[in-house]
């Protein structure tokens, strides 16, 4: 290869760098704007949903939270935060992978014409789903006003904690949307995983009641990547804590092992994706 092949090869992949980016932010503001279209709060929604959501939740649970728990680190006075930063840390997770799910599908007319890395559709709407927690986070400032939490200075650990969530809902984006693709039964068989997901996950029940529970049950809820992921951002929101090093530790692992899995899944499958959609 010439001095000047390698110009150009490198020149060809910044041009293809740009034009991915240049794709994923156009798709990005096209499902900003397809959500609020018609939409007479618009954006206010994103604030207004994780707010009526901790009401309802904390008005039926609190009975609940008041039986499970007596002298806890989480005091009824607090749980509405910690329920809401609970909320909005899972949503995130469950909208950008059921949204991932299908975006290979709802990509195809687009796939048939343009030549695009496929892997932009999937990571398109995690990205879409991390600006939606961006408006959630304001919703989370209220109940944080409302209850005299002063934010400390472990926040700035925030873009650490969404990283490692974005880079998981990443892996696990990029394998449905692969599957998916083969199989369309995915998309049922998913409601169904992260309807039991949710409530093996410590959103509106406290960790607290782990240590009830018999000892496989409770090895299986330490190894839920999510409880791991809602205790990174309580930690630092509600317990102004640098979280512990496991915490850290699994987050960081869930992560990786999920974005290699999911990135391997779905190179060995892209190049057939063009005969089933």
């Amino acid at each position: 290869m010439s001095k000047t092949d390698g110009v150009v090869i490198e020149s060809h992949a910044k041009n293809e760098t740009a034009k991915d980016i240049f794709i994923l932010k156009q798709l990005v503001i096209k499902d900003f704007k397809l959500k609020y279209r018609r939409s007479f709060l618009g954006v206010a929604w994103s604030v207004l949903n994780p707010l009526l959501m901790m009401v309802v939740m904390a008005v039926v649970f609190s009975t609940i939270f008041a039986q499970g728990r007596n002298g806890g680190a989480v005091t009824p006075e607090m749980y509405p935060l910690y329920l809401i930063v609970g909320n909005v840390t899972f949503t995130v997770m469950s909208d950008s992978t059921s949204q991932s799910l299908m975006s290979i599908l709802w990509a195809s007319s687009l796939l048939k014409k343009v030549k695009v890395h496929r892997w932009v559709f999937p990571v398109q709407k995690i990205l879409f789903a991390l600006v939606n927690f961006a408006f959630s986070l304001v919703a989370v400032a209220i109940v944080m006003i409302w209850f005299h939490v002063m934010p400390t200075w472990h926040l700035i650990l925030l873009p650490v904690a969404l990283l490692l969530l974005m880079l998981f809902c990443m892996g696990v984006g990029m394998a449905l949307s692969a599957l998916t693709v083969f199989f369309r039964d995915v998309q049922h068989l998913w409601g169904v995983v992260l309807t039991a997901w949710t409530y093996a996950t410590p959103i509106f029940w406290t960790s607290d009641f782990i240590y009830a529970m018999p000892h496989w049950l409770q090895i299986l809820m330490w190894g839920n990547p999510m409880y791991n992921y809602l205790q990174f951002m309580r930690d630092i929101f509600l317990f102004q804590t640098t979280p512990d090093p496991m915490t850290l530790a699994l987050c960081v692992a869930w992560a990786l092992a999920s974005l290699v899995i999911g990135y391997l899944i779905f190179h060995k499958t892209e190049h057939k994706f063009i005969l089933y959609i």
